[in-house]
């Protein structure tokens, strides 16, 4: 049925027309009125008077009829069809607000498909998450990203991150094959793996330099880091999933961003502190007040190897560079 033909039933008095009620009162109309007809052309006598009275009969019937079906018609809407209505508009308003619970418990409240550049609105709205946190969860591999970040953000955060243990062989595998496979065919194995030792170097310097940011910076390297990327906000979580195939061709895997009363952020935010709390990890602590001397002892103790001046510098540099190409990249700096 046409949607204009719809609209009229809404008033009562159009709404008529379209029952038997309706059709009832249009054939004593009808009757009435042939009736009145016929008679008139009647000389006066008993047939005469016989239909006149039943036009005039018939009539009044039609016109109460009328009257009482339209007072009853608008006594049953408001009895019966508005509160249906109220009743509807309740059932579908809490089913609303049960879908809206299910969606931030389970589904992602942003998606940002792989990319080979970095994305600009994502890097806006992390930005703007870590602008807005008290407290700052990472656990990924190497923390050049998130020093990157620190330094470029006015917050002072305290800083809980997770890291790769250079000095453990499969702590780097599962980077090395994503990286493998972003390569294709003509992948040097050997070779990824010498770069993610250096960008793990890189990034602990990063994460010194970015000290000053933070209230405090407590690092953990564990031997067997998860190959998805996690970065855990006051209010959200965000994943990188460095584990999806579909995403192996772009260095800039596919990222999902889940609020704070979604069973993912509860689930992360788990294994993350029970990462960061096992015995068996080995970390340190960095403040504002770590001397370059102190950092170095722990630099020294976590990858097994020590800094020279000259070389703390060239990791500093390194960092820089990379993080004044990513910051133009991902558009960050004014």
């Amino acid at each position: 049925m046409p949607a204009a033909a719809k609209g009229l039933r809404s008033h009562p008095i159009q709404e008529l027309f379209w029952t038997r009620t309706g059709l009832l009162l249009l054939a004593l109309v009808v009757v009435s009125g042939l009736s009145m007809w016929v008679s008139g052309s009647l000389d006066a006598g008993l047939a005469r008077n016989l239909l006149t009275a039943l036009g005039t009969g018939t009539m009044v019937s039609a016109v109460v009829g009328f009257g009482q079906t339209l007072i009853t018609a608008s006594a049953a809407q408001r009895a019966m069809v508005t509160p249906l209505i109220e009743e509807s508009r309740k059932a579908l308003h809490d089913l609303s607000a049960e879908y809206r619970s299910l969606n931030r418990e389970f589904f992602p409240t942003h998606v940002f498909e792989a990319s080979t550049e970095p994305d600009p609105a994502f890097n806006a709205l992390i930005m703007a998450d870590l602008r807005d946190t008290r407290q700052l969860w990472f656990r990924g591999f190497s923390g050049r990203y998130v020093a990157a970040r620190m330094l470029l953000s006015p917050a002072e955060s305290e800083v809980r991150a997770v890291l790769a243990d250079p000095c453990e062989r499969g702590a780097i595998s599962g980077r090395a094959r994503h990286l493998a496979r972003q390569q294709g065919a003509t992948a040097d194995y050997e070779r990824i793996q010498q770069t993610l030792h250096e960008e793990i170097r890189i990034g602990l310097v990063g994460l010194y330099l970015a000290r000053s940011r933070c209230v405090s910076l407590d690092v953990t390297v564990v031997a067997d880091p998860p190959l998805d990327r996690v970065e855990l906000f006051d209010d959200c979580v965000w994943i990188t999933l460095y584990s999806a195939v579909a995403g192996a061709p772009s260095l800039y895997p596919r990222t999902l961003r889940f609020g704070e009363g979604s069973f993912i952020y509860d689930m992360q935010r788990a294994e993350i502190t029970r990462v960061h709390g096992a015995r068996e990890a080995r970390r340190f602590v960095l403040t504002p007040d770590t001397s370059r001397d102190e950092f170095l002892a722990h630099f020294e103790k976590i990858t097994g190897a020590s800094l020279s001046e000259a070389e703390f510098l060239d990791l500093e540099r390194r960092f820089h560079a990379f993080r004044r190409e990513f910051s133009a990249k991902a558009e960050l700096e004014s």
